[in-house]
Order: structure tokens, then C-alpha cells, then sequence
């Protein structure tokens, strides 16, 4: 395991999934740690576990669709901890209405706001300090939808989700004179609580196949602890049953 000791790491989403699993991991390797999401007591209870294991957690609750949260907690994080090493830009929404047909307005507000919004809001907000230290790690969690154009993740999440993984390269292309990475994580389907949001509910079977927020996290760890010389600019990481290559080939998924 990489040794991210004296590291400094924000992870937004943290109360749960992918983001929960990240933060604790994170931590396990040495990073500091500030957890960020809407839920406080979810956030407390991670915070706790990192504490009890030994490694050190700070909660800053907040929405981060909010751009004058972001810029609060990142503020907090700067004056209060010195730097900002590492942002895990995890944290993200869809809705059970997600086609044209069933598609409204302020549908398309939630879920932009949600994923592509908040990303922006968090990279504009720890840009200064890593530029100030030459050296920052990003990594946002973007999905296959940001790749694929598919029915199943919807209209407005496809294109917000297209968006991040356009937003992940501008920072590389633009900061890598200041030693800043940024890895657009383009995850399958993942065992986390999103699922529940789906139209069509997923089984305990189906989901025990798919990517488990424990794995996602051991990539995170894996990006954070790289050496300054090294980028993964896009990561694609899917179940080796594969549910739309499973119903491609005829067969149930």
C-alpha cells in the first residue's frame, strides 16, 4: 500500500459507497482526511471509524451543488490543515425519471447540478493551493455513461457525466504546468446506494456481480499514491460480467 502519510485528502460523498470506502482507505494509507457530503451523522460515523483505527478525520458537512460551501470547506481545509494534496470528487445523483418521455426541468437542474456542477465547483476550489504547492492529485468519479450513450443511465446523467470526463482532461491539459493530475474515473456498475434510484430495482444477485465500493476505493488509493511524474488521465473499470455484454450475447443478464 502506498504511503500517503502527511497527505492532506477531501473526499466529497463520503457518507457512503464509493466515497466511504475511498475515505477509509485513504486513510489506512496515512492521508488525512476530510469528509464531505449533506449527511452529518453518516459523516461522523466514518470520522469515527477512521478514529478508531488510528488515522485522523475531520467532518465538513455541506451541499456541495452549493459553489459558496465548496469554497468554504476548501478555505477550512487550506487554513486549518495547510494544503490540499488529494480531492476525490466523488459525489453524485441521478433520478428514477431519467428519459426524454418522463424528463423535466428541474430533473435535468438535480442531476447536472449534481454531477457535472459540483465537479467544477470542487476543482475551481482546491486549484489555488495545489497550485501553490506545485503538486495536487484530482480525481473525479465520472462513469461509462461519460463514454457510452446508453438507455439505462438517462438523458440528463449521460450528458453531465460526458461533461466530467471533458472537465478531467482541461485540467490536465491546463495545469500539468503546476504538477496537477486529474483522473477521470469511469466506474460500470457499482454495488452502492444509487442503485436504488433505478427505474427497474437491481437484485441482491445482480449486485453482489458488480464493481463493490471496496474495489473502487483500492483504485483511489492506487491514483493518490502514483509518483507527481505519472497521470492516469481516464480509467474504465467495469464487472467482468458485464450485464450489457451479457445482453448483447442473448443472454439473461
Amino acid at each position: 500500500m502506498s504511503d500517503l502519510k502527511g497527505k492532506i485528502a477531501w473526499v466529497t460523498g463520503a457518507g457512503s459507497g464509493m466515497g466511504e470506502a475511498s475515505a477509509l482507505a485513504l486513510a489506512a494509507a496515512g492521508a488525512e482526511v476530510v469528509l464531505t457530503g449533506r449527511r452529518q451523522n453518516l459523516l461522523e460515523s466514518v470520522a469515527q471509524r477512521i478514529r478508531a483505527a488510528g488515522g485522523k478525520a475531520h467532518v465538513q458537512a455541506g451541499d456541495i451543488t452549493d459553489a459558496g460551501r465548496v469554497e468554504e470547506i476548501a478555505r477550512w481545509i487550506a487554513g486549518a490543515l495547510k494544503r490540499i494534496d488529494i480531492l476525490f470528487a466523488n459525489a453524485g445523483a441521478n433520478i428514477p425519471d431519467r428519459q426524454w418521455t418522463r424528463l423535466k426541468p428541474q430533473g435535468v437542474d438535480e442531476v447536472v447540478s449534481a454531477n457535472l456542477n459540483s465537479a467544477f465547483y470542487c476543482i475551481s476550489a482546491v486549484l489555488p493551493a495545489m497550485r501553490a504547492q506545485k503538486d495536487g492529485v484530482i480525481i473525479v468519479t465520472a462513469s461509462i455513461a461519460g463514454r457510452i450513450i446508453s438507455n439505462l443511465a438517462g438523458t440528463a446523467y449521460t450528458a453531465a457525466k460526458h461533461g466530467v470526463v471533458a472537465l478531467c482532461h482541461t485540467v490536465n491539459r491546463e495545469e500539468c504546468i503546476h504538477n496537477i493530475r486529474c483522473t477521470a474515473l469511469l466506474p460500470g456498475e457499482v454495488a452502492t446506494p444509487i442503485l436504488d434510484k433505478r427505474p427497474v430495482p437491481v437484485t441482491a444477485e445482480d449486485r453482489a456481480k458488480m464493481v463493490q465500493s471496496e474495489d473502487i476505493a483500492d483504485l483511489v488509493r492506487y491514483i493518490a499514491g502514483l509518483p507527481p511524474r505519472v497521470v492516469l488521465n481516464e480509467v474504465w473499470v467495469t464487472p467482468t460480467w458485464n450485464r450489457a455484454y451479457v445482453a448483447d450475447l442473448g443472454l439473461k443478464p
